[in-house]
């Protein structure tokens, strides 16, 4: 399975309304229940009035379209990194998944992805 580095860096935001939102960006991830709105998006496009957040995160995007029969794809990932001391945060779209790491774990995530017979692009 290939994955793809994600240019920038990232935060995870607790934000009071989605009209704070600019849509024309190249990633903004956005979710809403009944107890929050939170926003993945650019570190530098966080918008003011945040409630809370949590700078310096690193993506990888998970190659393909992904068909929902599939099973198992975020556990191996994820069974990957937990294994290498690695938390994530994950988004799913309706294609793909998106796999988040703090910062100063990307190396480590990347290479451990990688010696598991990964291809990180």
């Amino acid at each position: 399975m290939e994955l793809i580095k994600l240019s920038g860096d990232f935060s995870v935001c607790k934000i009071k309304s989605p009209e704070q939102i600019d849509f024309s960006q190249e990633f903004v991830f956005l979710s809403k229940t009944d107890d929050e709105i939170s926003l993945v998006c650019d570190s530098f496009r966080v918008p003011p009035g945040t409630i809370d957040y949590e700078p310096n995160w690193k993506g990888l995007k998970i190659s393909g379209v992904l068909d929902f029969g599939m099973i198992g794809v975020i556990a191996k990932i994820s069974n990957i990194l937990a294994e290498a001391g690695i938390s994530i945060f994950v988004i799913s779209t309706y294609n793909t998944d998106y796999v988040f790491v703090k910062a100063e774990n990307y190396d480590k995530c990347t290479y451990e992805l990688m010696r598991s017979g990964y291809v990180v692009k």
